[in-house]
């Protein structure tokens, strides 16, 4: 399922046109990534939370070469299954 479906969907259940679907699940995705960016947690009770983790600086090689190269300190988001979800997902 890629943005378009779930906006049809979202459009379906929700007795929503496709153009305000489109709106409400943009403003929730800009949202969702504004504020983990930011560095705070967004937490969907029974879905899951949205984090950012910090990696720091670690030394790796470069496959091709073998050389070694420092990889440098960098942010990336995370997700975590909610216990809703898992056990949605456990079911199927």
């Amino acid at each position: 399922m890629n943005k378009t479906d779930l906006i049809s969907v979202v459009a379906e259940k929700a007795d929503l046109t496709k153009k305000d679907a489109e709106k409400a699940v943009s403003v929730v995705f800009d949202t969702i990534m504004e504020k983990v960016a930011d560095g705070e947690e967004v937490r969907i009770v029974g879905f899951g939370a949205f984090e950012r983790h910090e990696r720091k600086e670690r030394i790796g090689s470069n496959p091709q070469t073998k050389e070694k190269m420092t990889i440098p300190a960098s942010k990336v988001p995370v997700f975590k299954a909610g216990k809703g979800f898992k056990n949605i997902v456990a079911e199927k």
